[in-house]
């Protein structure tokens, strides 16, 4: 996953940001999705982190700022961090995806070949 990632965010890349977001929202998107049936919430959280830096690195280097600019653009008047977006399109945070786990059955689970052994 991360290797999609990267391929998508190198430091030079010409993608406008909101194409980008919108891409890799579908990737993390189906990607979450299809493992939230196992046990992924540190996977999901460390997917959400490693993505927010690739972009804000990409975006450091586009527009050639400190680490100062970087802050004062994805931080809101109190301080606080605030996700990543382009017109209206945020950076989708994996980690939001209830994990769903199923108990485990045994036995009680029917089976057609119980009766004719």
């Amino acid at each position: 996953m991360e290797a999609k990632i990267r391929a998508l965010t190198p430091r030079t890349s010409q993608w406008d940001l909101q194409a980008l977001l919108i891409r890799i929202n579908q990737i993390t998107r189906g990607w979450s999705n299809y493992f939230k049936h196992a046990i992924a919430q540190r996977a999901f959280e460390h997917l959400h982190r490693f993505t927010w830096w690739r972009i804000a690195r990409m975006m450091r280097t586009r527009h050639r700022w400190r680490w100062k600019d970087v802050r004062r653009w994805l931080t809101d008047p109190t301080g606080r961090w605030r996700s990543i977006s382009a017109d209206g399109i945020e950076l989708f945070n994996p980690a939001t995806i209830p994990i769903r786990r199923y108990r485990y059955r045994g036995n009680t689970i029917p089976s057609p070949w119980a009766d004719a052994a």
